[in-house]
């Protein structure tokens, strides 16, 4: 597995809008793998292979499916992660921020944040407004602040910090990747999971040899966590006739949950979505996929997410519209520095996407 390129996508920091880094070490990273990269105005960056022959490294001219054409497969994989914008500087040199992307407050307490600018990236610590333990009283201490009580405290007096930093600077939690047993942690991993797995299922279907009869298009998208906004526009430019969203979804195998309620199981395998608030699965693929699953001994689960969305939907409901399915990867304390993904299940995902993408005519 090559943990590596995972550490540093999800290290890397993007927020909604601000996607640039992202993008710019995965087009260094994908070198060779497409026949055309584009990067779309939105900031989207769209990678077309075409089909290839088995024991060709070219494309392949060979035209089957729709209007003459090779089937289209689209995967979907969206390169930001939850953050903060900054919005206010005080006459004290704390920085107030608004969201992008959905917070639990509760998980927001004594953060350690990277805030980016243009000219460089600084270290600072966040906090809610209000009493410390010491002196608060007992309803202080019961009370959840909002997201507009938090403040960045980057250590600096006012005049400095206002030569640094300027409002619509972007701010990320720090932490780095780290593993504890077959478990990997890290922020981000919402969604540098997909954005792993979209080149490294490519990866291995390049290195297996055995061609593919239709065209890839892996569109590694921006501003998901604000309404699915780069895959909007990235599937009716490319109009898939399949649309695969890779994603992260909740695995609450954990205490103080109710078993009808987690989603899914981390080390069962891969998740293959069926349904969201955002769309219903195709069921013709998800039958497809699970009996690929089953003759590859690739382990899965079927999930189904209560609320929620993820970029499958947005190819869906592209145009005319797509076939399209989720596969997801459990994860455990999604959108906090956390989020906990199990080596079988990111494996899992890959493998499937991979041998999809080869068989699919």
């Amino acid at each position: 597995m090559n943990l590596d390129l995972l550490k540093r996508l999800c290290e890397t920091p993007g927020v909604p809008g601000h996607e640039r880094r992202v993008r710019d070490l995965i087009q260094a990273e994908i070198a060779g793998l497409f026949d055309e990269v584009q990067v779309d105005a939105m900031g989207s960056l769209i990678c077309r292979r075409q089909p290839r022959a088995a024991g060709k490294s070219k494309a392949s001219k060979a035209k089957k499916g729709k209007d003459d054409r090779p089937t289209r497969v689209m995967l979907l994989c969206h390169m930001d992660e939850i953050g903060f914008l900054v919005s206010f500087i005080d006459d004290k040199g704390f920085l107030w921020v608004n969201p992008v992307g959905g917070f639990d407050t509760r998980n927001l307490f004594s953060r350690r944040v990277r805030i980016c600018t243009a000219d460089g990236e600084y270290q600072a610590v966040m906090n809610p407004g209000g009493r410390p333990v010491h002196i608060a009283s007992a309803e202080d201490r019961k009370k959840v602040p909002e997201v507009k009580e938090f403040f960045i405290d980057m250590g600096l007096p006012a005049d400095a910090v206002r030569e640094k930093v300027k409002i619509g600077d972007f701010v990320v939690m720090d932490e780095p990747l780290i593993t504890l047993g077959d478990k990997i942690v890290s922020k981000a991993l919402d969604n540098r999971v997909a954005c792993w797995l979209g080149i490294e299922s490519v990866r291995q279907l390049a290195a297996s040899g055995k061609g593919h009869a239709a065209e890839v298009v892996v569109a590694f998208t921006v501003q998901e966590e604000v309404g699915l906004r780069g895959a909007r526009t990235s599937s009716f430019a490319v109009l898939p006739d399949i649309g695969l969203g890779l994603d992260v979804t909740l695995s609450c195998d954990t205490p103080g949950v109710p078993d009808p309620e987690q989603v899914t199981v981390q080390g069962r395998g891969f998740g293959l979505h069926i349904k969201d608030s955002s769309f219903i699965a195709d069921m013709g693929l998800v039958a497809d996929i699970e009996a690929l699953a089953v003759a590859r001994g690739i382990p899965y689960q079927r999930t189904i997410l209560g609320a929620g969305g993820q970029d499958g939907a947005a190819a869906q409901q592209a145009a005319a519209g797509a076939r399209a399915v989720g596969i997801v990867v459990g994860t455990r304390y999604i959108h906090t520095v956390t989020e906990m993904i199990h080596r079988v299940d990111l494996e899992a995902a890959r493998d499937i996407v991979a041998a999809y993408l080869e068989t699919v005519a």
